[in-house]
Order: C-alpha cells, then structure tokens, then sequence
C-alpha cells in the first residue's frame, strides 16, 4: 500500500472540510470513544480520540490512515485496528506530542500501512 499514514484511504468516505468532532469512533471489536480534535491537513491528517472510562479518560491520536470508513449519517468512524492495538500505541498527551515530529514518526511507525498489527510486521 502506498497511501501515507496521515493522509485517509480514498475509501473512507472522508470529505475535506468536514466536521468530525463529535464522531463515535468504533474499532474492529467496538467503540473506543469520540472524536475530540482532528485534522485535514494534507499528509498530516489525524482523529484526536477522547476515549472516556474505556482508558481511563486518555486521549488516543490516530493517524487518518486507521480510517476504513466515515458514516456522516449515524455520525461515526470506524478504523482497521482493535481496541488492543489502540491501547499498545504510544502514548498520547496533547500537550506534549500534538506537534511533535519525533512522536508522529514513531506513532507513524506503530500504524505504518504494512503493520496492521499494532507495530508487528506482516509475515
């Protein structure tokens, strides 16, 4: 796959400019909370994801690239990795990593297209 890993897959359903806050966002195994904060910024593009009790109340950032599909009617998202893979990402603090070149090339690894698995490569 050759697509970025900020950047959404052409079909996910993403339309620029549209508004995501609010968004569920569903894993392949259920919901992992709403969406907070995002960006369309090309080849920068990310879900800031407000994960509530499910851990603990922490942020999760989410490269554009986990984004399988955008239902705008039901206002949800859904992404190509498990509630697991989610919670074994770097961990997030806005503050801290929002704008931090270092922390997205690592988060950009740990997501990279070819490592579906939460930073394990295909075999």
């Amino acid at each position: 796959m050759t697509e970025n890993v900020w950047s959404y897959k052409s079909t996910s359903g993403h339309l620029v400019g549209a508004d995501l806050t609010g968004y569920k966002v569903e894993a392949m195994d259920g919901v992992i909370g709403k969406v907070d904060k995002h960006s369309d910024e090309v080849g920068d593009a990310y879900l800031v994801v407000d994960t509530g009790i499910w851990i603990f109340g922490k942020e999760v950032l989410l490269p554009a690239s986990t984004v399988i599909q955008i239902d705008p009617e039901n206002k949800k998202i859904f992404v190509d990795q498990s509630k697991e893979q989610i919670k074994n990402a770097p961990e997030f603090h806005r503050d801290k990593h929002l704008g931090d070149a270092g922390y997205r090339e690592e988060l950009g690894t740990y997501y990279r297209p070819d490592t579906p698995f939460g930073g394990q490569p295909i075999v």
